[in-house]
């Protein structure tokens, strides 16, 4: 309920349906966790956080909120998830797309790999090559970005 609503007062389409979350859910428990915030009792925000034991690994950023409270967002989507990897030991927390904002935050600028398959052999193609053009603007995107990086150096100056 707390996803959808988000997705809805962004004029947006929540992309995992209740039916994906709960077959995954039940799947692959160990995989999966949620974050509940809660008023007087009342849950007024989520935060779903998929883990990758295996590979050291923790994805983020599956939030939504049926009240708005200032800062809830980082606290639930990011710094619960950050403090679990911590405990947990998992070695990287993905915070997911987009974002700039996230630099003061201290999660840096990083680029992934996505995997999918078009069975389209034309449309195949078109996609590929526009990922071709994408992939260039995005490695000169990170470079600018990581020009503002705003933690210290480990660099040490002559």
């Amino acid at each position: 309920r707390c996803y959808e609503n988000t997705y809805i007062e962004h004029r947006s389409s929540p992309y995992l349906t209740e039916e994906c979350v709960q077959l995954l859910g039940s799947s692959m428990p160990e995989n999966f966790h949620l974050i509940i915030a809660t008023i007087d009792e009342r849950q007024i925000a989520s935060s779903l956080l998929v883990v990758d034991q295996a590979n050291s690994k923790a994805y983020g950023r599956y939030w939504g909120a049926i009240e708005h409270i200032p800062c809830l967002h980082f606290e639930l989507a990011y710094y619960q998830s950050i403090e679990y990897c911590i405990k947990e030991g998992i070695e990287i927390f993905e915070g997911g797309a987009q974002g700039e904002h996230k630099m003061a935050r201290g999660f840096l600028p990083t680029t992934i790999q996505s995997v999918h398959w078009i069975e389209d052999p034309g449309f195949s193609n078109a996609v590929k090559r526009f990922l071709g053009r994408e992939h260039e603007g995005m490695a000169a995107y990170v470079d600018e970005l990581e020009q503002h990086i705003p933690l210290k150096s480990s660099k040490v100056l002559p």
